[in-house]
Protein backbone atom coordinates (compact mmCIF):
# COMPACT_ATOMS: atom_id res chain seq x y z
CA UNK A 1 0.00 0.00 0.00
CA UNK A 2 3.04 2.28 0.09
CA UNK A 3 2.46 2.97 -3.60
CA UNK A 4 -0.93 4.53 -2.85
CA UNK A 5 0.58 6.49 0.01
CA UNK A 6 3.21 7.84 -2.35
CA UNK A 7 0.60 8.75 -4.99
CA UNK A 8 -1.41 10.63 -2.40
CA UNK A 9 1.67 12.53 -1.24
CA UNK A 10 2.58 13.45 -4.82
CA UNK A 11 -0.92 14.79 -5.45
CA UNK A 12 -0.81 16.94 -2.33
CA UNK A 13 2.66 18.20 -3.19
CA UNK A 14 1.61 19.24 -6.69
CA UNK A 15 -1.28 21.27 -5.29
CA UNK A 16 1.18 23.54 -3.51
CA UNK A 17 4.15 23.45 -5.87
CA UNK A 18 2.66 23.83 -9.38
CA UNK A 19 3.61 27.03 -11.21
CA UNK A 20 0.01 27.63 -12.26
CA UNK A 21 -2.95 26.80 -10.02
CA UNK A 22 -6.41 26.87 -11.57
CA UNK A 23 -9.68 26.68 -9.66
CA UNK A 24 -12.87 25.96 -11.56
CA UNK A 25 -15.41 25.14 -8.84
CA UNK A 26 -17.71 27.85 -7.50
CA UNK A 27 -15.80 30.57 -9.35
CA UNK A 28 -12.87 30.64 -11.73
CA UNK A 29 -9.41 31.78 -10.72
CA UNK A 30 -5.84 31.29 -11.89
CA UNK A 31 -2.70 31.97 -9.86
CA UNK A 32 0.77 32.04 -11.46
CA UNK A 33 3.74 31.89 -9.10
CA UNK A 34 1.58 33.25 -6.29
CA UNK A 35 0.10 36.09 -8.35
CA UNK A 36 -3.62 36.04 -9.13
CA UNK A 37 -4.58 36.81 -12.73
CA UNK A 38 -7.24 39.53 -12.79
CA UNK A 39 -10.08 39.83 -15.28
CA UNK A 40 -8.33 42.92 -16.64
CA UNK A 41 -5.21 40.85 -17.33
CA UNK A 42 -7.23 38.27 -19.24
CA UNK A 43 -8.63 41.09 -21.37
CA UNK A 44 -11.11 39.78 -23.95
CA UNK A 45 -13.62 37.18 -22.82
CA UNK A 46 -12.62 35.02 -25.81
CA UNK A 47 -9.16 34.68 -24.24
CA UNK A 48 -10.59 33.33 -21.00
CA UNK A 49 -13.09 31.23 -22.95
CA UNK A 50 -10.32 29.48 -24.90
CA UNK A 51 -8.28 28.83 -21.77
CA UNK A 52 -11.29 27.39 -19.94
CA UNK A 53 -12.08 25.23 -22.95
CA UNK A 54 -8.53 23.82 -22.95
CA UNK A 55 -8.84 23.16 -19.22
CA UNK A 56 -12.16 21.39 -19.79
CA UNK A 57 -10.66 19.24 -22.57
CA UNK A 58 -7.54 18.47 -20.51
CA UNK A 59 -7.99 14.68 -20.71
CA UNK A 60 -7.49 14.68 -24.48
CA UNK A 61 -3.94 14.27 -25.75
CA UNK A 62 -4.27 17.25 -28.08
CA UNK A 63 -6.91 19.36 -29.82
CA UNK A 64 -6.95 20.34 -33.46
CA UNK A 65 -7.26 24.09 -33.94
CA UNK A 66 -10.20 23.78 -36.33
CA UNK A 67 -12.14 21.63 -33.85
CA UNK A 68 -11.51 24.14 -31.08
CA UNK A 69 -12.77 26.97 -33.28
CA UNK A 70 -15.84 24.95 -34.27
CA UNK A 71 -16.75 24.26 -30.63
CA UNK A 72 -16.21 27.82 -29.40
CA UNK A 73 -17.24 29.97 -32.36
CA UNK A 74 -19.27 27.70 -34.62
CA UNK A 75 -21.17 30.60 -36.20
CA UNK A 76 -18.04 32.50 -37.18
CA UNK A 77 -16.75 32.56 -40.74
CA UNK A 78 -13.41 30.79 -41.26
CA UNK A 79 -11.32 33.97 -41.28
CA UNK A 80 -13.12 35.31 -38.23
CA UNK A 81 -12.72 32.01 -36.37
CA UNK A 82 -9.01 31.85 -37.19
CA UNK A 83 -8.59 35.43 -36.01
CA UNK A 84 -10.51 34.74 -32.78
CA UNK A 85 -8.27 31.77 -32.04
CA UNK A 86 -5.02 33.58 -32.82
CA UNK A 87 -5.92 36.61 -30.69
CA UNK A 88 -7.24 34.46 -27.81
CA UNK A 89 -4.17 32.19 -27.75
CA UNK A 90 -1.87 35.22 -27.76
CA UNK A 91 -3.92 36.65 -24.89
CA UNK A 92 -3.56 33.45 -22.85
CA UNK A 93 0.21 33.33 -23.24
CA UNK A 94 0.51 37.04 -22.44
CA UNK A 95 -1.65 36.72 -19.32
CA UNK A 96 0.17 33.63 -18.02
CA UNK A 97 3.70 34.59 -19.05
CA UNK A 98 3.97 38.36 -19.49
CA UNK A 99 7.76 38.24 -19.26
CA UNK A 100 8.42 35.25 -21.51
CA UNK A 101 11.50 35.89 -23.70
CA UNK A 102 10.86 36.25 -27.46
CA UNK A 103 11.10 33.10 -29.63
CA UNK A 104 10.71 30.74 -26.67
CA UNK A 105 7.94 28.18 -26.35
CA UNK A 106 5.05 28.91 -23.99
CA UNK A 107 5.29 27.09 -20.66
CA UNK A 108 1.63 26.29 -20.07
CA UNK A 109 0.12 25.70 -23.52
CA UNK A 110 1.82 23.06 -25.67
CA UNK A 111 1.61 23.42 -29.44
CA UNK A 112 2.38 20.57 -31.83
CA UNK A 113 1.78 21.71 -35.39
CA UNK A 114 -1.86 22.77 -35.40
CA UNK A 115 -2.85 20.90 -32.24
CA UNK A 116 -2.86 22.29 -28.71
CA UNK A 117 -3.09 21.07 -25.13
CA UNK A 118 -2.32 22.26 -21.64
CA UNK A 119 0.95 21.30 -19.96
CA UNK A 120 -0.13 18.99 -17.14
CA UNK A 121 3.34 19.04 -15.61
CA UNK A 122 3.14 22.75 -14.87
CA UNK A 123 -0.56 23.21 -14.05
CA UNK A 124 -2.60 22.14 -11.01
CA UNK A 125 -6.35 22.09 -11.72
CA UNK A 126 -8.87 21.49 -8.93
CA UNK A 127 -11.14 19.45 -11.23
CA UNK A 128 -8.28 17.14 -12.20
CA UNK A 129 -7.18 16.86 -8.59
CA UNK A 130 -10.69 15.71 -7.67
CA UNK A 131 -10.43 12.92 -10.23
CA UNK A 132 -6.95 11.90 -9.13
CA UNK A 133 -7.77 11.87 -5.41
CA UNK A 134 -10.93 9.83 -6.00
CA UNK A 135 -8.99 7.33 -8.14
CA UNK A 136 -6.56 6.77 -5.25
CA UNK A 137 -9.43 6.54 -2.73
CA UNK A 138 -11.37 4.01 -4.79
CA UNK A 139 -8.26 1.86 -5.20
CA UNK A 140 -7.42 2.01 -1.49
CA UNK A 141 -10.94 1.36 -0.23
CA UNK A 142 -11.30 -2.05 1.36
CA UNK A 143 -7.56 -2.61 1.74
CA UNK A 144 -6.46 0.61 3.44
CA UNK A 145 -9.46 2.66 4.49
CA UNK A 146 -7.31 5.30 6.19
CA UNK A 147 -5.77 6.23 2.84
CA UNK A 148 -9.20 6.07 1.20
CA UNK A 149 -10.68 8.43 3.81
CA UNK A 150 -7.78 10.88 3.44
CA UNK A 151 -8.02 10.84 -0.35
CA UNK A 152 -11.81 11.30 -0.39
CA UNK A 153 -11.48 14.23 2.01
CA UNK A 154 -8.81 15.82 -0.16
CA UNK A 155 -11.04 15.46 -3.21
CA UNK A 156 -14.01 17.07 -1.46
CA UNK A 157 -11.86 19.91 -0.14
CA UNK A 158 -11.12 20.83 -3.76
CA UNK A 159 -14.82 21.18 -4.51
CA UNK A 160 -16.53 24.48 -3.69
CA UNK A 161 -19.46 24.76 -6.08
CA UNK A 162 -20.51 24.03 -9.63
CA UNK A 163 -17.93 23.73 -12.41
CA UNK A 164 -17.20 26.96 -14.31
CA UNK A 165 -20.35 28.83 -13.29
CA UNK A 166 -19.51 31.60 -15.76
CA UNK A 167 -19.92 29.05 -18.61
CA UNK A 168 -23.06 27.37 -17.37
CA UNK A 169 -24.87 27.97 -20.66
CA UNK A 170 -22.01 26.79 -22.88
CA UNK A 171 -22.59 23.39 -24.48
CA UNK A 172 -18.91 22.47 -24.31
CA UNK A 173 -18.86 22.77 -20.51
CA UNK A 174 -22.13 21.02 -19.63
CA UNK A 175 -20.95 17.42 -20.10
CA UNK A 176 -17.90 17.99 -17.93
CA UNK A 177 -20.00 19.76 -15.30
CA UNK A 178 -22.40 16.82 -15.06
CA UNK A 179 -19.58 14.25 -15.01
CA UNK A 180 -17.76 16.04 -12.20
CA UNK A 181 -20.96 16.39 -10.19
CA UNK A 182 -21.52 12.63 -10.32
CA UNK A 183 -17.91 12.09 -9.21
CA UNK A 184 -18.33 14.47 -6.28
CA UNK A 185 -21.62 12.90 -5.21
CA UNK A 186 -20.09 9.43 -5.36
CA UNK A 187 -17.17 10.63 -3.23
CA UNK A 188 -19.53 12.01 -0.58
CA UNK A 189 -21.43 8.72 -0.48
CA UNK A 190 -18.27 6.57 -0.38
CA UNK A 191 -16.78 8.61 2.45
CA UNK A 192 -20.11 8.62 4.30
CA UNK A 193 -20.21 4.81 4.09
CA UNK A 194 -16.69 4.55 5.51
CA UNK A 195 -17.62 6.80 8.44
CA UNK A 196 -20.95 5.11 9.23
CA UNK A 197 -19.92 2.80 12.07
CA UNK A 198 -17.39 5.03 13.83
CA UNK A 199 -18.81 8.50 13.19
CA UNK A 200 -22.50 8.33 12.25
CA UNK A 201 -22.92 12.09 12.76
CA UNK A 202 -20.24 12.66 10.12
CA UNK A 203 -22.14 10.33 7.82
CA UNK A 204 -25.24 12.47 8.32
CA UNK A 205 -23.27 15.63 7.52
CA UNK A 206 -21.77 14.13 4.36
CA UNK A 207 -25.15 12.82 3.21
CA UNK A 208 -26.66 16.26 3.73
CA UNK A 209 -23.87 17.80 1.63
CA UNK A 210 -24.69 15.38 -1.17
CA UNK A 211 -28.40 16.22 -0.91
CA UNK A 212 -27.59 19.94 -1.10
CA UNK A 213 -25.92 19.25 -4.46
CA UNK A 214 -28.66 16.95 -5.77
CA UNK A 215 -31.73 16.52 -3.61
CA UNK A 216 -32.80 13.42 -5.60
CA UNK A 217 -29.62 11.45 -4.78
CA UNK A 218 -31.29 8.52 -3.07
CA UNK A 219 -28.10 6.90 -1.75
CA UNK A 220 -27.68 9.94 0.51
CA UNK A 221 -31.10 9.46 2.10
CA UNK A 222 -30.36 5.78 2.66
CA UNK A 223 -27.14 6.62 4.49
CA UNK A 224 -28.84 9.31 6.55
CA UNK A 225 -31.44 6.80 7.67
CA UNK A 226 -28.77 4.22 8.57
CA UNK A 227 -26.70 6.79 10.46
CA UNK A 228 -29.67 7.99 12.49
CA UNK A 229 -30.56 4.37 13.29
CA UNK A 230 -26.98 3.75 14.44
CA UNK A 231 -27.45 6.64 16.85
CA UNK A 232 -30.83 5.32 17.95
CA UNK A 233 -32.58 8.39 16.53
CA UNK A 234 -35.63 6.69 15.01
CA UNK A 235 -37.69 9.90 14.46
CA UNK A 236 -34.88 11.50 12.43
CA UNK A 237 -34.52 8.33 10.34
CA UNK A 238 -38.24 8.37 9.59
CA UNK A 239 -38.08 12.04 8.68
CA UNK A 240 -35.25 11.33 6.22
CA UNK A 241 -37.37 8.68 4.56
CA UNK A 242 -40.36 10.98 4.33
CA UNK A 243 -38.21 13.70 2.78
CA UNK A 244 -36.92 11.21 0.23
CA UNK A 245 -40.46 10.11 -0.69
CA UNK A 246 -41.60 13.71 -1.09
CA UNK A 247 -38.67 14.76 -3.28
CA UNK A 248 -38.79 11.72 -5.57
CA UNK A 249 -42.53 12.09 -6.05
CA UNK A 250 -42.25 15.81 -6.80
CA UNK A 251 -39.29 15.54 -9.19
CA UNK A 252 -39.95 12.24 -10.96
CA UNK A 253 -43.31 10.91 -9.83
CA UNK A 254 -41.50 7.83 -8.48
CA UNK A 255 -41.46 5.80 -5.27
CA UNK A 256 -38.18 5.15 -3.43
CA UNK A 257 -36.06 2.18 -4.47
CA UNK A 258 -36.67 -1.21 -2.77
CA UNK A 259 -33.41 -0.76 -0.85
CA UNK A 260 -34.70 2.49 0.67
CA UNK A 261 -38.02 0.87 1.51
CA UNK A 262 -36.24 -2.02 3.22
CA UNK A 263 -34.37 0.40 5.50
CA UNK A 264 -37.66 2.11 6.34
CA UNK A 265 -39.32 -1.23 7.06
CA UNK A 266 -36.52 -2.10 9.46
CA UNK A 267 -37.15 1.19 11.28
CA UNK A 268 -40.87 0.51 11.58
Amino acid sequence: MSGLDDRLSVLKEKQSSASLQVRTFGSFSAVVDGQSISSKTWGRDKTLQLFQFLITARSRSSLHREKIIDRLWEDAEKDEGDRNFKVALHGINKALEPNRPPRTDPKFIIRQGITYQINHEEIWIDAQAVEDYIAVANEARGTNDNIAISAYRSALECHSGIYLPNRIYEDWSSEERERLQVLILSAYISLAELMLKQQPLETVRLAQKAISIDNTWEDAYQLQMKAYLTQGNRPAAIKSYQQCVKVLDKEFGLDPLPETQEIYDSIM
